[in-house]
């Protein structure tokens, strides 16, 4: 079984949806972690556009990176550029990986304009947890 971490800033958002659809998407086949270099908690929003694709991250918690240090990672995804510039290094053979997602808890608006912005970036993340799975696990 392959083990992915998703890393993000604070591992409330982007990285918590990757964890979601990485699950989802690899099955039995991978153990999927996701943590920050910060913990802000899981966004509620992140939440909410998860359960209306069918997906339920509601019990996932935010984690910072050093809970995972003694986990021999196959695969580290950092899912903003901060966290990429911010990761520690992890003496493994991880094949990093590196997709800067927009932000959308940092969207300003109406209230339907940030969930629109939320489900916008969730469907980015999920096709590239999609092409993902479908390259480096089930392949």
């Amino acid at each position: 079984m392959k083990k992915i971490l998703v890393l993000c800033t604070g591992n409330s958002c982007r990285s918590q949806i990757a964890e979601g659809y990485l699950k989802h998407f690899a099955g039995d086949k991978a153990a999927v972690y996701s943590a920050g270099v910060e913990t802000h908690g899981v966004n509620p929003r992140a939440i909410q556009t998860m359960q209306e694709d069918g997906i339920d991250i509601s019990m996932h918690t935010s984690n910072h990176i050093d809970e995972y240090r003694n986990i021999d990672f196959d695969f580290v995804i950092t899912v903003c550029d901060n966290a990429k510039e911010r990761c520690p290094y992890f003496p493994s053979g991880a094949k990093k990986f590196h997709h800067n997602f927009p932000d959308p808890a940092k969207k300003t608006g109406t209230a339907e304009e940030i969930l629109q912005a939320f489900r916008d970036v969730r469907q980015m993340i999920k096709e590239y947890c999609r092409q993902f799975v479908a390259a480096q696990i089930l392949q």
